[in-house]
């Protein structure tokens, strides 16, 4: 039996006309019980329940209850239009209203205590993906499909990094195998919450941005299944942001690799975790578009044998500073990069780029710039010595920074692929701060200033015509 994994995003389940129509995309699967669907919360729920939370952490308890009554209003109309049947339509409606009030209890005790714990931030704002999946899978029934809501915590064993946790897949697959497996067989859909997981000890979980996707990719794996599907409100992965670039297109198919890449450097249809429990199964994944299926979308697998290397794609992220450490000083003297990085690891700080001088006298990184004054604090704290004996001259950031990054298979083996980067960037006159190439043959970066990042990437763009 083909198994598919099928995961539907916010805006794919936003109201009763998305949800019938990700129904109709689920029960038109050739193959009964071959389908577990992964769904999000209605767009805009999980921002508006994580407010209310920080909300009620001031004592503020209006927005929690606004938030309530606006999530159950949703609800309680999409549930009108999707299920006929008054006494399912009464459970579902029950259902959901007791989720809401667990949420509502949970604000009024942050509100006592003044403080929302990671954990109990997590209880919180997982509430909205469970009313997408009794919506969902009551409606699934009324198409004539066999379908069960199974909560998610009961599938996705995590370790305990509440608002950012890690699967533990080894005890996934025995939970799916025990919960899942047995459903299939019996031709049952499986309609279960992405973003949602819980500790052994039955803790509940989030898994951070990005969390459904990563969720239908780590159940993909458990399985395992035979492909993993997207169900966005792109048409796939696009050779650049369609909105900036005239010309920018869909990519047919993409490596895991290339796909991490783009993700990494800023494309925002996929996040970098989900591909990674997929890798090693060599599982397809989809990314396709739930308002226009008709549409091919994105294929990702291991290898594209019959694509030519080159520069694929073009993509880009702001809202960076450029961090240097520099000084004659430097030149042969151990553990600067180590000390360097144990600092921006102190911070939490996220690295996106590194380029260092082959004189060993400056180290340039790349880290959002909400992260740019404590990293600077804590390098000149920890340099105070060598600044003041002049080993190090300065440590300085550069605000208002941007990545552009030119992304293929073999870039580093296809002959003036660089050239061709550095040329556009220099014909519409873009000043290249920093480079880097990484180890692998998919990257080129750029670092430009903000002004010149939406200038580089329509130039570097129209010069390459992604293949």
């Amino acid at each position: 039996m083909a198994i598919r994994v099928m995961k539907f995003g916010g805006t794919s389940v936003a109201d009763a006309e998305r949800i019938h129509h990700a129904a109709q995309l689920v029960a038109q699967e050739g193959e009964p019980g071959g389908v577990v669907t992964v769904v999000s919360a209605m767009s805009g729920v999980t921002t508006q329940l994580s407010e209310a939370v920080h909300a009620a952490e001031r004592g503020d308890l209006g927005p929690a209850d606004h938030a309530v009554l606006q999530v159950r209003s949703r609800f309680d109309e999409a549930a009108n239009d999707l299920i006929s049947q008054p006494e399912t339509r009464a459970e579902v409606r029950e259902a959901a209203h007791a989720v809401l009030e667990k949420f509502l209890a949970v604000c009024r005790s942050v509100a006592v205590l003044g403080e929302a714990t990671p954990r109990v931030a997590d209880a919180a704002i997982s509430c909205g993906e469970p009313l997408v999946g009794h919506l969902l899978a009551a409606h699934l029934r009324e198409l004539g499909r066999e379908a069960v809501f199974v909560e998610p915590e009961h599938l996705v064993v995590t370790d305990d990094r509440f608002g950012d946790a890690s699967p533990r897949l080894e005890e996934t697959r025995e939970r799916v195998e025990e919960r899942l497996k047995p459903l299939l067989e019996r031709g049952v859909i499986p309609v279960t919450g992405g973003f949602i997981g819980a500790t052994a000890e039955g803790i509940k979980t989030t898994l951070g941005r990005g969390g459904s996707d990563f969720s239908a990719a780590i159940l993909g794996a458990a399985l395992p299944a035979d492909e993993v599907i997207i169900w966005t409100d792109v048409d796939g992965v696009m050779t650049a942001d369609p909105r900036r670039v005239d010309g920018a297109r869909v990519i047919g198919e993409l490596t895991y690799a290339e796909v991490a890449e783009l993700a990494h450097f800023g494309a925002k249809v996929l996040h970098p975790r989900t591909i990674r429990p997929l890798v090693e199964r060599r599982i397809p994944l989809m990314i396709r578009n739930s308002f226009r299926p008709e549409e091919k979308g994105t294929r990702v697998v291991s290898e594209c044998p019959g694509v030519p290397s080159g520069i694929r794609a073009v993509t880009d992220v702001g809202d960076l500073s450029l961090v240097i450490v520099e000084g004659r000083g430097m030149l042969g003297v151990p553990g600067i990069a180590a000390r360097t990085f144990a600092c921006v690891a102190a911070c939490e700080a996220n690295v996106l780029l590194i380029s260092q001088a082959s004189s060993e006298q400056s180290i340039c990184f790349v880290i959002p710039s909400s992260d740019a004054e404590c990293v600077q604090r804590g390098l000149e704290e920890e340099f105070r010595h060598e600044i003041e004996r002049r080993q190090i001259d300065r440590i300085r950031a550069h605000e208002d920074v941007a990545i552009v990054t030119a992304l293929g298979h073999g870039i580093r083996s296809s002959a003036g692929a660089a050239g061709r980067v550095f040329g556009a960037a220099a014909e519409a006159e873009v000043n290249v701060v920093a480079i880097a190439q990484g180890s692998s043959e998919y990257a080129i970066s750029l670092v430009v200033g903000a002004s010149d990042q939406d200038r580089a990437v329509r130039a570097i763009h129209r010069e390459v015509m992604c293949v």
